[in-house]
């Protein structure tokens, strides 16, 4: 845990490779050449653009279906502008006591690099430092999902652009709510009644629960009012302002949260210790049929590492909310370095890897959410339910940067706290304290 002070609040950030990000990698089958780490490069005479990224640049052989999508784009940028694309590599052995989100900042500040992929906290401390350019005008910005400019908009300019948009859910055992008479829950009262039923029947702890996303069922109470018929922006800046408090938004989530708690729906102490996907009444005990219900993204029901071939019908739905059933969304950012000496070049570079051209390829071939509202891809049986409420433009974001308190690293820390047995208040008081309010 890290306290910086920033925007006139203090801050507390979760600075590691978040679990939301993007940089997850799906491993596709098959057999291949071993995988050789490209990040160091000779760039050819001519124009160079230095990336920085958490993913090594691996040859495409290597079958690894993330980092294949983003080096693919790359290697379309690199063919249509002439200019090289030199890669650079977060590993934990070269930066031991540093995290990710750390070093990215430390390079931004000392122009060490020209573009990078970013989670939303560095999007949020960078961008209103003017460390960050302004990518509003691209053409490649010009298709945008509105979710996505809601979301990387600081200060009226647009700093960042994701390849892809992470979209949260409950993944549901349905042959088990078949069997226990239970149809999808739309509202808290619903989904209580669901773990109820489930619970009466021999599940002893209907939710499967890790430590890193839980908060997804606050955020759906939390914000649900506001992006989807509230005033985001007048919210917004109420909020920045010091106007309102993110504790009103998030006391309702937190009490349905303590209320699962309280019921023996989840578990708090093995959630405290679960690794997403991992751990009792998580990923295995859900495959395995002793777990109805897990919370994971999008991607989970796309690979057979995670929850792609259940040996059940499987439904993924958004969280339980007043407004229905409710996605959460966020998404890391390819963004520029404002005062880079080859920002012309790196601003070409960027317009074609995140062109319509460029994020259709990216998202079949990691068969993700497109950030472009013009390219959608067919997702699996099991995620339309969800898929149709976020084309119905309907959702929570869990990452907005034009927020100055940062959402996702310091809710999860918050909700850690609820869970090693802190109250709902004092999670509360935490959140003012973030705010700079008391």
């Amino acid at each position: 845990m890290v306290k910086d002070k920033s925007h006139g609040c203090t801050r507390r950030v979760l600075l590691a490779a978040l679990a939301c990000t993007t940089v997850v990698p799906l491993t596709a089958c098959g057999k291949s050449e071993p995988a050789t780490n490209l990040a160091v490069q000779d760039a050819e005479p001519g124009a160079v653009v230095n990336f920085f990224s958490p993913m090594e640049k691996r040859n495409v052989d290597a079958k690894n279906t993330a980092r294949t999508a983003s080096d693919l784009t790359i290697a379309m940028a690199e063919e249509q502008t002439g200019a090289t694309v030199a890669y650079h590599t977060y590993t934990a052995e070269t930066y031991k006591d540093k995290t990710y989100d750390e070093v990215c900042l430390e390079r931004i500040r000392h122009g060490k690099d020209d573009m990078f992929l970013l989670n939303t906290d560095v999007i949020i401390e960078a961008g209103s430092a003017g460390l960050l350019a302004d990518l509003s005008d691209l053409p490649c910005a010009q298709n945008l999902r509105e979710v996505v400019l809601a979301a990387n908009t600081i200060d009226g300019q647009l700093v960042a652009i994701p390849q892809e948009v992470v979209a949260y859910g409950l993944f549901v055992n349905k042959d088990i709510f078949s069997a226990c008479g239970l149809e999808m829950p739309n509202t808290p009262d619903e989904f209580l009644e669901c773990c109820r039923v489930l619970k009466a029947n021999g599940y002893d702890t209907p939710i499967g629960a890790n430590r890193w996303w839980l908060e997804t069922f606050v955020f759906a109470q939390a914000y649900a009012d506001m992006y989807n018929g509230g005033d985001v922006q007048a919210e917004i800046t109420a909020l920045n302002a010091g106007e309102a408090r993110y504790s009103d938004y998030m006391r309702p989530g937190f009490e349905f949260l303590q209320r699962l708690i309280d019921e023996g729906y989840v578990d708090a102490d093995n959630a405290l210790q679960s690794e997403a996907l991992e751990g009792a009444g998580e990923g295995p005990d859900f495959m395995a049929g002793k777990t109805p219900i897990v919370m994971a993204y999008w991607g989970a029901a796309n690979t057979d590492t995670a929850y792609g071939n259940p040996p059940f019908a499987m439904e993924v739905i958004g969280f339980p909310s007043e407004k229905g059933q409710m996605p959460v969304l966020s998404m890391t950012g390819c963004a520029a370095v404002a005062g880079s000496e080859h920002l012309d070049d790196t601003l070409a570079v960027m317009n074609v890897m995140l062109s319509e051209e460029a994020l259709k390829l990216y998202s079949e071939t990691n068969r993700v959410i497109s950030p472009s509202k013009n390219v959608s891809v067919e997702c699996v049986d099991a995620l339309k339910p969800l898929n149709e409420r976020i084309e119905e433009n309907v959702y929570v974001l869990a990452s907005n940067a034009g927020m100055n308190v940062e959402q996702w690293g310091n809710l999860c820390l918050i909700v850690r706290d609820l869970l090693g047995g802190a109250t709902v208040d004092e999670c509360m008081a935490e959140l003012d304290e973030l705010q700079g309010l008391n």
